[in-house]
């Protein structure tokens, strides 16, 4: 993982994120990270995209289909948006995109909160693996990788990358 540098990536996605911004026509979007290393990412991309609305904090965990093969942590974080999300464009952000699961998660819990006019998907590395048809608007890098591996965004700070062995069902 030493060929992926995180600020490379975190520019990138930022230029990305511009771009289709600007091709969207978006005025006022509000950005939303889905805890935890989603949040890390949104966090950094917040700042530096200039966005005026706090930004929103998603923890999908009741939401998630595979709580038999992933578990639940005893701590759930509550979320918080702390915007009006009807008729909002929403910067959904998250760490890494495999299968799909997380962003369907997250989905579901923002059109909890309303309906947004909205939503651009934002990811610092695709890879491969979807189960689910779900593509982000906008990534920092795409990447295939062995059976069995993953790619684990670890943090806060320093922000790093870590190739691990996937436990089953992940």
């Amino acid at each position: 993982m030493t060929d992926l540098d995180i600020n490379q990536l975190l520019d990138t996605l930022e230029a990305e994120l511009r771009r289709e911004i600007a091709a969207r026509g978006l005025a006022d979007p509000a950005m939303v990270g889905i805890l935890t290393g989603g949040v890390w990412i949104a966090q950094k991309l917040h700042e530096r995209l200039g966005l005026k609305d706090p930004l929103g904090l998603l923890n999908i965990s009741f939401y998630r289909d595979d709580f038999s093969q992933i578990g639940m942590h005893p701590q759930v974080t509550p979320s918080s948006l702390p915007f009006d999300v009807d008729g909002r464009d929403i910067l959904l952000i998250d760490d890494v995109l495999y299968t799909g699961r997380t962003i369907r998660a997250a989905l579901n819990e923002v059109f909890d909160y309303g309906r947004p006019a909205s939503v651009m998907l934002g990811v610092l590395i695709e890879r491969d693996g979807r189960q689910i048809p779900i593509r982000p608007d906008c990534c920092g890098a795409r990447l295939t990788l062995p059976p069995g591996q993953r790619i684990k965004l670890t943090g806060p700070e320093p922000l790093g990358l870590e190739l691990r062995e996937a436990a089953s069902g992940a």
